[in-house]
C-alpha cells in the first residue's frame, strides 16, 4: 500500500463527513493489519477556517479537499474502502501538517 494512498472511507458513520481517507503510513509496514490514516473534509463542509500548514487542501478527483490531520487515527486495512488515487504530489505538505502535529515546528 503506497504512502499517499486515498481509499474511500468504508465506515458509514464518518463517510458523509469525511468521504475519503488519505493513507500516511510508510509502505515499509506494509505488514501491519492497521493503517495510520487523514480524514479528508470538502473544504465548503468547514464551519471554520482550517488552519493552513496543519490542514493542508488538496485536490482529489479535481475537488478540493482539507486534510484534518489533528483527526489522525489507526485503522484496519479491512475498514479501508475502495482507492481512488494517490496524492504524493502534496507529500510535502502532508509531511509538514505531520511535522507540526507532533513537533510543533
Amino acid at each position: 500500500m503506497p504512502q499517499f494512498d486515498v481509499y474511500r472511507n468504508g465506515n458509514p458513520h464518518s463517510a458523509d463527513a469525511y468521504p475519503y481517507l488519505v493513507d500516511v503510513q510508510v509502505g515499509l509496514l506494509d505488514g501491519l493489519q492497521t493503517r495510520v490514516v487523514i480524514p479528508a473534509a470538502k473544504v465548503p463542509a468547514l464551519t471554520k477556517a482550517p488552519i493552513e500548514r496543519l490542514t493542508p487542501v488538496v485536490s482529489i478527483q479535481s475537488e478540493p479537499f482539507v486534510l484534518l490531520t489533528p483527526q489522525l487515527a489507526g485503522v484496519s486495512r479491512s475498514s479501508l474502502g475502495a482507492f481512488v488515487t494517490n496524492i504524493s504530489e502534496y507529500r510535502d505538505e502532508i509531511i509538514s501538517a505531520l511535522d507540526m502535529l507532533f513537533t510543533g515546528i
